[in-house]
């Protein structure tokens, strides 16, 4: 469709919205002028005699009563039909004169473009058979004279023409509305993209930093309190401290790598950390004097039996999914860290990495002083404790899997954290596999 602009109407256009009275009495003129025009040019050849002042006045009228259009319209529709028929049924020589029922065609034009489509149709069907039955029966003979019948068609298709601009309009509305809809909607789901991007960056990092920073802490204070009576020792927790920082330092490159956009050729392409570098993890641990067991069982076909070593952890459970391989890492770095610092002096984990079919189990036994007894708390829906309780629940959850953590309970003193993570996605675990029913 041409714009008012391209069409240089813009200016003319603006200027009668500003001046609501003038675009009202302009279109009133126009049809007063065509009406004028349709007495003095006979459509059938020949002189023609000239408009009465009955006539004149009611054609005056009519059109005078079209400027409140907008603001009356069902009020000018009858206005405009009761002075079509006074000027049609007053006798005089010559064919019946109708002109005046351009007025009517331009009210029920106006009443069908702003009215609700039944409301309308009932006043356009209304108007056009009360008029057009009132001018056959008692205006000049004969009844069936060409000028009732086009007045039938003028004002029925006058009807129509409002009602198909209602509809345009309405139209319109509905799509600029769904415009508006979509756009809201595409920031609304930006906007939660975001939040989650930033959730998971946020992860990351106080995974990073609750796990080495704790390391770091302990062996600089090992380090500060034996370096006058066993310097050799110190050296060691320093450079366990100097060993901490760098594998911190790399973790934080990695995940400030998350940030980078536009495919940056710069960022880190080493593989995220997963159960293949457990045995580090454990290492680590062990610097600091946390003793830790690790059982690998699986019971995939082949597999090995219920105990293995940390070091043999990433050949029974691998190859796993990449997310699933790092959130199995993140799982038990933050179990880890949480025994390191609340279960106390002495204490002892014990970590079991059992592999099945379609999950992957992680579980993580304290006997520090923690815990007690109580039953577990369930983080899916239960009171959550700290962010790094918060993050492996939600770590979980969006693989699909659950997290508990809670005290071992039974008289068992120590704290347990057990989580279960799915193999596979949420369609293809609706598929039954082979040999399966």
């Amino acid at each position: 469709m041409t714009s008012l602009a391209a069409t240089g109407l813009a200016r003319p256009h603006r200027w009668l919205r500003a001046h609501p009275l003038a675009a009202d009495t302009l279109p009133a003129a126009a049809v007063l002028a065509v009406i004028l025009l349709g007495v003095y040019v006979s459509p059938r050849g020949g002189p023609q005699r000239p408009p009465d002042a009955l006539f004149l006045l009611s054609a005056a009228a009519a059109c005078a009563a079209l400027v409140a259009r907008r603001r009356a319209p069902r009020a000018v529709v009858a206005i405009t039909s009761a002075l079509t028929v006074l000027v049609t049924v007053v006798p005089r020589e010559g064919p019946p004169r109708t002109h005046v029922a351009l007025a009517v065609a331009v009210a029920l034009y106006t009443v069908a473009s702003r009215t609700e489509r039944p409301t309308a149709w009932r006043i356009v069907a209304g108007t056009v058979a009360a008029l057009t039955g009132t001018v056959m029966l008692f205006g000049p003979p004969p009844w069936y004279a060409q000028e009732y019948f086009g007045l039938v068609a003028w004002t029925g298709m006058a009807g129509a023409a409002g009602d198909a601009v209602r509809s345009r309009r309405a139209y319109v509305a509905a799509i600029e509305e769904r415009a508006v809809r979509a756009e809201r909607t595409r920031e609304e789901e930006a906007r939660r993209r975001v939040a989650e991007e930033r959730l998971r960056i946020a992860r990351e990092l106080h995974d990073v930093v609750a796990h080495h920073i704790a390391l770091v802490n302990v062996q600089a204070g090992v380090a500060a309190h034996i370096m006058d009576s066993r310097p050799e020792q110190a050296k060691e927790a320093l450079a366990h401290v100097r060993e901490a920082g760098r594998s911190a330092l790399e973790e934080l490159r990695a995940t400030v790598g998350l940030l980078r956009q536009y495919g940056d050729p710069e960022a880190p392409t080493e593989p995220a950390p997963g159960l293949g570098v457990l045995d580090q993890l454990v290492d680590g641990f062990a610097r600091v004097g946390l003793r830790v067991e690790v059982n690998v069982a699986s019971s995939l076909p082949g597999g090995p039996g219920a105990s293995a070593s940390a070091a043999e952890a990433a050949g029974v459970v691998g190859p796993l999914p990449g997310a699933v391989d790092l959130t199995a890492y993140r799982v038990l770095q933050e179990a880890l860290t949480n025994v390191h610092k609340h279960a106390g002096p002495g204490a002892r984990a014990q970590v079991a990495v059992v592999r099945s079919p379609r999950s992957l189990v992680l579980t993580v036994l304290d006997d520090g002083a923690g815990g007690g007894d109580g039953p577990s708390v369930d983080l899916i829906g239960g009171p959550a404790g700290g962010h790094g309780l918060i993050g492996m629940r939600e770590r979980a959850v969006a693989l699909g899997g659950t997290c508990e953590a809670g005290p071992r309970g039974r008289g068992t003193p120590g704290f347990q954290v057990r989580a279960v993570l799915p193999l596979q996605s949420r369609a293809e675990a609706a598929v039954p596999a082979p040999g399966e029913p």
